[in-house]
């Protein structure tokens, strides 16, 4: 069995200097010999070209480069200098002289380019059939379909050729085929990721996606390849997420109405999300009952609107020119977009805003989402023979997210009984790309599966911070404690609580002489561990958080039982002068109690 493509496994085996680039080259063309049976492919990189990249990393510090030999695929509606971009229709091809930004990042970072992948043509169906190269074909059983968009990049991945690929989800092109193919597929928040050197489906709502065997290889090529592109219209900064609900003990998650699900007949789908949702209990989850309707209404405007006309903008002088040369159901659905008139456009826009308004309410009463990627999955003799109708069925989770500005990972959740794989999507407003990877790793973990289709295990889990949060933890021993009578300042700060611990055996602890406050010293020996909490809050609101604090108290570093250090209250040693020693009460509500 060939080695893992995981990033954790080929980074150790680098470090080791078991493995060089140049060896991953050719152990990667031993792989790829061979006819490609599930049209994966559209062009590869030549062996010259694998080692020219190999070879640039020779004498480099690996520390410094974050995918230091990591070899990727790329959709093929994406741009490689050097290799022609088709977006799955060879008349269209040209051959640019740079790389797409997000390329160049990852490039930049030590990642290897093995070739361009088949797609769905121009980036439009989600089945994985509507391609002139030929239908791409599920990586467990090439008789049904890989999905699409982004077919030949999940599949790539799935089989064992490529650690990570770039694909593009409009309306679940990065998330079905992951699904359908064991993958992790993170379709990031909207302008996170450039589109500059990306053929355009619809450009207001593009994104650019990461296939990969884990959620934490996903975390890691997200880290690298987000970034403002001031080129780019449509590009802003990742935010920082604040809460994070994905390592959270504790999280609210919504599930779709039973009127609203719909597994169209596969009772093996409808098992399998059950399942996903006693999981997602057993982490922590409480699951909140959620209307899925106006979401849904949302998903029809995609392709009965305006946003066809915007398919149709995308490549309309080669269309108009070259019709017969675009894929018959492809064909007709651009078609559409022809007709449809300014005064239809903005109808459809004052629709979407008042469905986004009772959407976002939503998200008031809980962290995430969960449903099912897709409700089925389909032969690839049934999908040509009703193309249309079944790939609308595969869209039905899908198509609302970018309308709706939301960010979404699909994360694998079991196998049918006839060996086909399904998956579920957790869903989050915008910039919540860490805490839906961190959810979606507890996910994995609790699976414990394979990696894609090859019969490596599941890796450990990895606790990894590379995207920022935004939040300040502060440690509270006094008033500010839950129930106590400042905690409100806590509250009306947004914080959360974290949890409830012990400072290290090396304070000394004491009740100030108004007899409200406690006040808490580090001493060099004879110290004890004093109870506290740990507080969560934003960044924005800490400062007026600590302009608020009296003397002699104030905030500085505080060691916990763990060894971990914090913000925390502190006291000046000034203070405790004609204060009372109450450190054998362990902490203020011990001391409080025993004030009767």
């Amino acid at each position: 069995m060939k080695p893992s493509l995981d990033l954790a496994t080929l980074r150790q085996r680098y470090q080791s200097g078991e493995l060089t680039p140049l060896a991953l080259v050719d152990d990667l063309l031993s792989r790829l010999g061979g006819e490609d049976g599930h049209a994966i492919w559209i062009i590869r990189l030549d062996a010259d070209a694998l080692r020219a990249y190999a070879s640039k990393l020779e004498g480099r510090d690996i520390a410094t480069l974050p995918l230091y030999g990591i070899p990727f695929a790329i959709k093929d509606n994406i741009d490689l200098a050097g290799l022609p971009t088709t977006a799955g229709c060879p008349e269209f091809a040209y051959t640019p002289e740079k790389h797409a930004t997000v390329v160049a990042r990852l490039i930049d970072a030590g990642a290897i380019p093995i070739g361009k992948t088949n797609l769905d043509q121009f980036a439009t169906g989600l089945n994985g059939t509507r391609s002139p190269y030929g239908a791409c074909r599920n990586a467990f059983n090439p008789d049904f379909i890989s999905g699409g968009s982004s077919s030949g990049s999940a599949v790539a991945v799935a089989l064992g050729l490529a650690s990570f690929s770039l694909g593009t989800d409009t309306a679940g092109s990065g998330r079905v085929p992951a699904a359908f193919n064991n993958l992790v597929g993170h379709k990031p928040s909207c302008g996170a990721l450039s589109t500059r050197g990306v053929v355009p489906a619809c450009r207001s709502l593009d994104a650019v996606s990461i296939f990969a065997l884990t959620a934490e290889d996903a975390e890691r090529v997200l880290a690298v390849a987000a970034g403002f592109d001031a080129e780019d219209e449509y590009s802003h900064p990742l935010a920082p997420h604040g809460f994070d609900f994905g390592r959270a003990p504790s999280f609210r998650f919504g599930v779709p109405l039973q009127k609203d699900l719909e597994f169209f007949g596969n009772a093996e789908a409808e098992r399998l999300f059950g399942e996903a949702v006693a999981r997602m209990k057993s982490l922590g989850g409480t699951p909140v009952a959620v209307d899925l309707a106006p979401f849904l209404d949302t998903a029809r405007l995609l392709y009965g609107g305006p946003w066809v006309a915007e398919r149709y903008l995308a490549i309309r002088d080669f269309f108009d020119a070259q019709p017969d040369k675009v894929f018959p159901p492809v064909r007709e659905i651009i078609a559409g977009g022809r007709d449809i008139g300014a005064a239809d456009t903005f109808a459809h826009l004052y629709k979407l805003r008042a469905f986004k308004r009772v959407c976002d309410a939503v998200w008031n009463g809980i962290d995430v989402m969960l449903t099912p990627t897709a409700g089925t999955i389909y032969r690839v003799d049934d999908m040509q023979a009703d193309p249309i109708r079944l790939n609308a069925n595969l869209g039905y989770y899908t198509n609302f997210m970018n309308l709706l500005d939301l960010a979404a990972t699909a994360v694998p959740a079991g196998f049918q009984h006839d060996g086909l794989p399904f998956g579920v999507t957790l869903i989050a407003p915008p910039h919540q790309d860490g805490p839906l990877l961190h959810l979606a790793s507890r996910m994995q973990q609790a699976l414990d599966g394979k990696l894609g289709a090859t019969d490596h295990a599941l890796p450990p889990a990895e606790t990894l911070n590379l995207l920022a949060d935004g939040q300040v933890r502060v440690a509270v021993v006094g008033a500010h404690l839950s129930g106590l009578p400042l905690n409100h300042q806590l509250a009306e700060r947004n914080a959360r609580w974290v949890s409830a611990t012990q400072t290290a055996s090396k304070y000394r602890f004491y009740a100030l002489p108004d007899g409200k406050r406690p006040g808490l010293i580090q001493v060099s020996d004879g110290g004890a561990a004093i109870a506290c909490e740990v507080w969560e809050m934003p960044a924005s609101q800490f400062g007026s958080f600590v302009a608020g604090i009296p003397a002699p108290l104030g905030i500085g570093k505080l060691e916990l039982a763990d060894g971990s250090v914090v913000n925390g209250f502190i006291c000046e040693g000034v203070g405790v002068a004609d204060a009372k020693d109450i450190t054998e009460f362990g902490g203020w509500r011990a001391w409080l109690a025993a004030q009767g």
